[in-house]
């Protein structure tokens, strides 16, 4: 029998907990935001909880309520609050100096007017002179002969989760994940099924420029390297004129 956490929580944790090299970055724009932080497609904490641990309140907002559980029950003590929410129309009753959207969430939007949505909210929260950044996947690099990426393996009350990146089927203005997840319980049983997600691609000047329209500015790029299982991201800031 296995335990209490669900499985939607236990794969997010899998396949998105392990990845930190962008959290040096939202840790500096906290700093430099001094307020509260909105983190949009927040899941189960992989940033809010890094941010709140280092003093920073933080507003977490999913559109999956069992995500957000997760992350409330893991942030007690913590200055978190979540908002089961669509990040194309929620309301969070305040203004904040901070919005992000890190591990590509715009892209997984359904097209511009998503996105136009999205931006219109988030610059209807942002203080004037406040800040949102998005994490944006422009273009896959092209193949340099690397071996493939390990799976991401976890194990939960005897229960072992693993899940393989197998294909990353590259389309005209989009990017198609395919995944193979593995489920191994304690007694040895194997059962696996397939799992894909859709990013949709753009450059950093087509954001820029849907931002524009909903009242935002751009103010800086900042890249995020590869690591040995994640390719590079580019880090779109966008401001609201005072």
């Amino acid at each position: 029998m296995r335990g209490t956490v669900g499985a939607a929580t236990i794969w997010h944790d899998v396949e998105c907990g392990s990845y930190g090299a962008d959290l040096s970055l939202w840790e500096e724009l906290a700093a430099s935001g001094g307020g509260e932080v909105l983190d949009l497609g927040c899941g189960t904490g992989r940033v809010a909880l890094h941010l709140a641990r280092r003093g920073h309140p933080v507003i977490g907002v999913d559109v999956e309520p069992e995500l957000l559980e997760a992350l409330a029950a893991r942030a007690q003590g913590l200055p978190v609050r979540t908002l089961h929410a669509d990040a194309r129309d929620f309301e969070l009753g305040r203004r904040v100096p901070l919005a992000l959207a890190p591990m590509q969430t715009l892209q997984l939007l359904d097209g511009a007017p998503d996105r136009a949505a999205c931006l219109r909210r988030v610059a209807a929260h942002l203080e004037p002179g406040g800040r949102f950044a998005a994490s944006i996947l422009e273009e896959m690099p092209p193949p340099d002969g690397s071996p493939p990426p390990l799976p991401d393996v976890r194990e939960v009350d005897g229960w072992v989760y693993s899940s393989l990146a197998v294909e990353a089927a590259i389309g005209r203005g989009e990017i198609v994940i395919h995944r193979l997840r593995q489920l191994v319980s304690p007694e040895g049983t194997m059962s696996e099924e397939p799992n894909q997600i859709r990013i949709e691609t753009f450059p950093a000047a087509q954001l820029e420029e849907e931002a524009a329209a909903a009242g935002l500015v751009p103010v800086e790029r900042r890249q995020i390297g590869p690591t040995d299982i994640h390719v590079g991201v580019t880090v779109v800031v966008l401001g609201k004129e005072s």
